[in-house]
This record gives structure tokens, sequence and C-alpha cells, in this order.
């Protein structure tokens, strides 16, 4: 019994997305100089645009540096094996200053050369494997590595948005944009069926 292939979702532009989301699809055309399609595809559903955009912004007003929220990010992106969204990251996380050896380790779910940046790394993943539910010695370990509460709980922010762009893109098997196509990524546990 084979599957039916369920036909990819809209991308929506500024002049056909709906009324609520076009102020927001405006928004990403000036922070990004296009309309990125992850985008473009929560348009159809003005309350996860709204939340998703309006959550990236406060992300990116928190305590963490700009380095730190692409290893927050990067480290959701390669655990919930998200093709759209890594290549992406990889340039944000090149602009926001990580060095091509970490830059390449995140990609790769691999161990950062920093070791206050690898408990974060290591304190993200645990987060996202656990559900949430980490061990007690897992945050005493960030918290040990410098980090403090109001950092653990930013962490859960930057993993909520993941969770929309990462989750999203799962379903509606997002084209990567023509801008992002030069980092293109597979899991490395994937990458022989590529």
């Amino acid at each position: 019994m084979t599957q039916d292939a369920i036909a990819p979702f809209k991308l929506y532009s500024t002049d056909d997305a709906p009324d609520a989301s076009k102020k927001f699809l405006k928004q990403a055309q000036a922070a990004f100089g296009l309309v990125p399609n992850v985008e473009a595809v929560m348009a159809q559903s003005p309350a996860l645009l709204a939340t998703y955009m309006t959550g990236w912004d406060q992300f990116g007003e928190c305590s963490l540096t700009d380095a730190e929220m692409q290893i927050v990010y990067q480290t959701a992106n390669f655990e919930n094996n998200c093709s759209y969204c890594m290549p992406w990251h990889t340039i944000l996380s090149e602009n926001a200053g990580l060095s091509e050896v970490d830059v390449n380790a995140l990609r790769n779910g691999a161990s950062l050369s920093d070791s206050k940046h690898e408990a974060l790394r290591v304190f993200a993943k645990a987060l996202v494997l656990t559900n949430g539910n980490i061990a007690p010695a897992a945050l005493q370990s960030f918290f040990e590595s410098g980090y403090t509460e109001q950092n653990a709980l930013e962490v859960i922010l930057g993993l909520s948005i993941k969770v929309m762009s990462n989750f999203t893109n799962a379903i509606a098997q997002t084209p990567l944009d023509d801008a992002a196509l030069h980092k293109k990524w597979a899991k490395p546990s994937l990458r022989e069926q590529a």
C-alpha cells in the first residue's frame, strides 16, 4: 500500500497573504531582503506568523550574545532535523562571529571549541531530547559554566521559536530559498539516504 503525496503548502507573498499576515511579511522582507519561504508558509496562519516573528524579535533582545543565540537555534535545527533552517542559521552563525570550526560542529551535532559555548549546546540539546525534563545535574552543570537562571529561560524561548519553524518546515516540506542553497544541509545520519 502506498501513500499519496501531499501537495506542497502554499507560499504566500505580500500580495496574496491574509491581511493579518501582510505586515509581518513586509517586516521579513525588510529584515532579510526577501520573504523567506518559512514565513511565506506560516502566513496562512496569521497567529503562527505573528507569534514566530514576535518571539524572534524578543529572543534577539535577550541577554545571550548573537553567537549564543545561534548555538541555541542550530542545536534545535540539528536535533529536529530541519534541512530548511540549518542553512539559513549557518549564514547567521557566520555573521554572528562563530568560527568556521564551530559553525561546522553545529552542522554536525559535534562539540564546540569553547567550553562555555559547549555547555550551552549540551543544555539546549538536553532540553530538546527530554522535552524539558532534564536531570537536575544537567541544569547545575549549565549554571556552573557561567550561565544564569535568566539564560536558562531564554534558551527555552529560543527553542520554542525553533519548534515553530522546525515543525512548520517538517510538515510543509518548505523549499530552501535560493539565497541559502550554497549552505544546503542534510543530517549526517541521513546523508547516505539523500
